[in-house]
């Protein structure tokens, strides 16, 4: 028996050695994702920029049937293109989320001034719960902010009535909406993708809404060479 266990003991070694190798990489990893959190995280009115995200109707709307889930309010009766999925505080690195718990209650009366923009409801009070909160505003003031950074962009004209499906390249969707919008830069807009589908297209603002470069957002963006964009409903 104790020939077994000297015999057994370079084996033993080994393959601990081997272990902490390739748990080494991983520990690290969580490490640095700990160090990331930005020293304000959740604190209200502490961030860097916003990111406007534009959301692709259509897209949302083919998703949500193939789910198989209840009717979405923004997929029937009138036809949406670009719709606003939110206005985001970010860190440079990271983001804060649901900064006031429970956060304050959401005038009605604004959710209804909303559904212009923001099609849905509960996408609104979703929006105001988990990044409205950590505006540093009063929910008033933060969806006129929304609606300010929303008239800022200016959508390409051949995405304004999209009558039949269109293949992209999410380079050629990001520099249309260049074009479009004098000041904006490839370091402050981005796209985003499902498997097949275009998704979103993000614009990052500063506080006070003029274009800025944020790079982590950008290293989020879509890296298929081709998605769709389904057409209008209603198109």
């Amino acid at each position: 028996m104790v020939h077994f266990r000297l015999h057994s003991f370079p084996r033993l070694m080994i393959s601990l050695t081997l272990a902490l190798t390739l748990a080494l990489p991983l520990i690290a990893a969580l490490a640095g994702g700990a160090k990331a959190q930005d020293r304000r995280q959740n604190e209200p009115g502490e961030f860097d920029f916003y990111v406007l995200s534009l959301s692709w109707s259509p897209s949302f709307c083919e998703e949500a049937a193939e789910r198989g889930g209840r009717s979405q309010i923004q997929c029937s009766g009138r036809p949406y293109a670009f719709v606003v999925h939110g206005l985001w505080p970010q860190y440079e690195n990271g983001f804060p989320e649901y900064c006031q718990r429970p956060s304050p209650r959401l005038n009605r009366s604004i959710v209804s001034s909303m559904l212009d923009l923001m099609p849905a409801p509960g996408l609104i009070f979703n929006e105001w719960d988990k990044h409205g909160t950590c505006s540093g505003l009063t929910d008033r003031n933060y969806f006129e902010t929304i609606r300010k950074a929303r008239a800022a962009i200016k959508i390409p004209a051949e995405y304004l009535d999209l009558s039949q499906a269109k293949t992209v390249a999410p380079a050629d969707v990001e520099e249309a909406f260049i074009k479009a919008n004098p000041g904006l830069s490839n370091a402050a807009v981005s796209v985003t993708c499902n498997r097949t589908r275009l998704s979103e297209v993000r614009i990052c603002l500063s506080k006070d809404l003029q274009f800025r470069a944020c790079e982590e957002t950008d290293r989020r963006a879509c890296r298929r060479d081709q998605v769709t964009m389904p057409p209008i409903r209603g198109g």
